[in-house]
């Protein structure tokens, strides 16, 4: 028995058919993974890094520029046996953040490494580079001029988002982040989340992705999660371990998943989602944005949710 889940953004999602067979295609690979027998940290490192590879995805290749013009990535990784962790924020040039953030949680003593210290660890430990030029596309660039134009600092696709325009525009508005999450046959939990951050931004921000606790989670015994949404909102509620901490209470995973965003919402106005999988091998979704892009897989078939 195994239960698997991706996600790849919360928002107001243009065309979201265009990511119909990208979340497809990774979760089946994912899928194809845990039927073989694969760990659910091996999985989760898997599918994270296919949509990392993915421009369709603010993370990796493809991920959003700062105001510099480059894209500087954040990931973190947590498996439940042991609660280990790794994470990485302000990285440039690693074709895969996902796989360093691993290796931090598996080479070093550390958990987290930030910006110049994390790409000489990336090197000492022999992570793949591209250069710069890899990870930028147009439509990544065109945002980035228009962000510069209204002198804005906003996430993914999209203007600044709030709940009175969110569905309302004709601009795609998504929070873009990925993760995945899964449990495998031993009932081993984790859970991994990436992202190229939020477009135009300045002064080394950091987002909840690379915080275990706010955007990454795993506990065995417990709960994975990953979350998407303003990572300010997600940091000030520590919303990943927020969400476990309601599974550890007694909730079930669907309960624990909207107890989390209605905390979300009512302590701090934010706005988002996440995925969970509990102990007892159920998964959730949840969300208060019109779309949450995801999808799950088990031993009986996959399922994608693009809205």
């Amino acid at each position: 028995m195994f239960k698997l889940m991706i996600h790849g953004g919360a928002g107001a999602i243009l065309d979201p058919q265009r990511y119909e067979d990208s979340l497809r295609a990774i979760i089946t690979s994912g899928r194809e993974m845990m039927l073989s027998g694969a760990s659910a940290l091996d999985t989760v490192t898997h599918c994270v890094t296919l949509l990392e590879d993915d421009p369709l995805f603010n993370a990796g290749h493809g991920g959003v520029l700062t105001h510099d013009g480059v894209v500087e990535c954040d990931a973190s990784i947590m498996r439940g046996d042991g609660m280990d962790a790794g994470a990485i924020a302000g990285v440039k040039g690693v074709k895969n953040p996902i796989k360093l953030a691993r290796r931090v949680m598996e080479d070093s003593k550390f958990v987290f490494l930030i910006g110049s210290g994390a790409e000489e660890f990336a090197r000492e430990h022999g992570a793949e580079f591209e250069d710069m030029s890899y990870f930028i596309t147009p439509d990544r660039v065109k945002q980035l001029e228009q962000a510069l134009k209204d002198d804005k600092t906003t996430l993914d696709h999209a203007e600044d988002m709030d709940k009175d325009d969110m569905g309302s525009g004709v601009e795609e508005k998504k929070l873009g982040t990925v993760g995945a999450i899964a449990i495998d046959s031993n009932g081993n939990l984790a859970a991994a989340t990436s992202t190229g951050g939020i477009v135009n931004k300045r002064y080394g921000r950091v987002g909840d992705s690379s915080v275990v606790g706010a955007g990454t989670f795993a506990e065995d015994g417990v709960a994975a999660v990953s979350c998407t949404g303003y990572g300010e909102q997600f940091l000030r509620t520590a919303l990943a371990g927020t969400a476990a901490s309601f599974v550890r209470a007694g909730s079930s995973a669907q309960e624990a998943a909207d107890k989390a965003i209605r905390y979300l919402e009512e302590k701090v106005d934010g706005l988002g989602g996440l995925i969970l999988i509990d102990k007892d091998y159920n998964m959730a979704r949840s969300y208060n944005t019109p779309g949450l892009l995801s999808a799950k897989a088990d031993d009986q078939g996959v399922k994608v949710y693009i809205k």
